[in-house]
């Protein structure tokens, strides 16, 4: 069954979300090494760029799920990269996104990455 050319947009949309998202944390790392007088100017412009990135990806109806900070749950539409260096016993949280989780209203269009952390530290 050949591919259409709305799958192949859909699919670059997706793409150009999670590459987006994975820019803004470089980004931001980047600029918090920086002197606060030459970061500002850099920031405003990529406040605009990232509001235009956030307005096409909502009009494709998708959006991104950022689930830094809450309980880890099997159940979760991202994959730990780290789980095997916990107990089962352990209570566990999302330390850091590695990818994100995509959405398409309630339907997952790409998992994503996760590592993990204890909860009672």
């Amino acid at each position: 069954m050949p591919v259409k050319n709305e799958d192949i947009l859909r699919q670059s949309i997706i793409d150009i979300a999670a590459e987006s998202w994975r820019f803004k944390q470089v980004f931001e790392r980047a600029m918090s090494k920086l002197d606060a007088g030459i970061s500002s100017r850099y920031v405003s412009q990529y406040l605009w760029f990232s509001k235009k990135v956030d307005i096409a990806i909502e009009n494709a109806g998708l959006r991104i799920v950022n689930i830094e900070g809450q309980n880890y749950d099997i159940g979760l539409a991202a994959t730990p990269l780290n789980i095997d260096d916990f107990p089962s016993t352990d209570q566990l949280i999302v330390e850091q996104m590695v990818e994100p989780i995509i959405m398409e209203g309630d339907t997952v269009v790409k998992t994503g990455i996760i590592i993990l952390g204890r909860a009672n530290r």
